[in-house]
């Protein structure tokens, strides 16, 4: 991995009443069984004042292999609604397995001259991270459509909705920094401090992966940076492993901080035959840099997603178990 001259950031321009977000099959199909989840996700974006439709590949039944259809057809779709003017945002529809099979194929040049919000999360952050590298777009590492908006959002309280529904649509619409992301008693510092950086991750698994394509992001890329990630499936030797291979490649030695996502389904996990917790493997491969790590933070595959915007700058206090976004996702509308 070499460093070389990384593209300045490319914010999307900011929504407003009305505009058009498209849920589309970036990676995985849809199931029949969750046509009523996807439409309470079509009702959610609503909800929040804009136009919400489903693009032709999200068909219930529809398939090729894991994936909603072959890599060169989900791509060639993306590329419509990147090009499409009247498309304001893109949410995937669900994860899966498939966005490796289509990196080469997005058209990074509609992306430069018209940028949009992407949202999603799991496989969709090989795209976030990927295009943040290629064309400097601020990826939005949140709630995907089907398992999020319409599935963990509607198992949440009634006020926890409201509170997502707000904060998602002001990080659509507003020029102005969030600030602090509503905090949780969840929250836990794993190792205490202060620092503000550049917000850079996604799953853990595919931050590795990302970092072995062509378009991995320079390692200065990761100076003073503060490392988001999070990890579902699998065991608990594979995060271990994973960050290993973080810490062979360079990028924990440059980080300036560290927030942790709710594991999720991960076997192996702080059980009774002595197995480590997670903040004990984290703490174990970060050794002797002392960095702030803030652990337990809801965002990952134990839904609902606090937004998690890549490239842009934020404060972390991990003692006081704070996080605050001190820029916009977003840029003032010239239309």
């Amino acid at each position: 991995m070499t460093a070389s001259a990384s593209p300045p950031l490319l914010r999307p321009r900011a929504l407003a009443p009305g505009d058009l977000v498209v849920v589309a099959s970036l990676s995985g199909p849809l199931h029949a069984a969750y046509e009523p989840d996807l439409e309470q996700a079509v009702a959610v974006l609503e909800r929040m004042g804009f136009r919400g439709r489903r693009a032709p590949l999200l068909e219930a039944g529809r398939r090729h292999w894991w994936s909603a259809a072959r890599p060169a057809e989900i791509a060639a779709e993306l590329n419509g609604l990147l090009r499409d003017p009247e498309v304001r945002a893109i949410v995937a529809h669900d994860g899966g397995q498939t966005a490796l099979g289509y990196l080469d194929l997005i058209d990074v040049e509609a992306i430069a001259a018209d940028p949009k919000p992407i949202l999603g999360y799991s496989d969709i952050s090989l795209l976030h991270l990927v295009l943040h590298a290629r064309t400097g777009l601020v990826g939005f590492h949140a709630d995907l459509a089907t398992p999020g908006l319409g599935g963990s959002w509607q198992a949440a309280p009634a006020a926890r909705r409201a509170d997502l529904e707000r904060l998602y649509a002001t990080l659509l619409t507003a020029v102005e920094p969030i600030g602090a992301l509503p905090t949780s008693p969840a929250w836990e510092c794993w190792r205490p401090g202060r620092v503000e950086g550049q917000l850079i991750g996604g799953v853990l698994n595919r931050v590795m992966r990302a970092q072995a394509t062509r378009w991995a992001l320079p390692l200065d890329r990761f100076d003073g940076a503060v490392l988001f990630w999070e990890e579902m499936g699998g065991y608990a030797s594979w995060v271990w492993s994973d960050l290993q291979v973080l810490r062979h490649g360079g990028v924990l030695d440059r980080i300036a901080g560290m927030v942790v996502g709710v594991p999720h389904a991960i076997d192996g996990l702080g059980t009774p035959d002595a197995s480590p917790t997670l903040p004990e493997i984290v703490l174990d491969v970060l050794g002797d840099r002392d960095i702030p790590v803030l652990g337990n933070v809801e965002f990952g595959h134990a839904g609902p997603n606090l937004p998690m915007p890549v490239g842009i700058r934020v404060a972390l206090d991990a003692e006081r178990r704070t996080l605050a976004l001190l820029e916009p996702a977003v840029r003032a509308a010239h239309r």
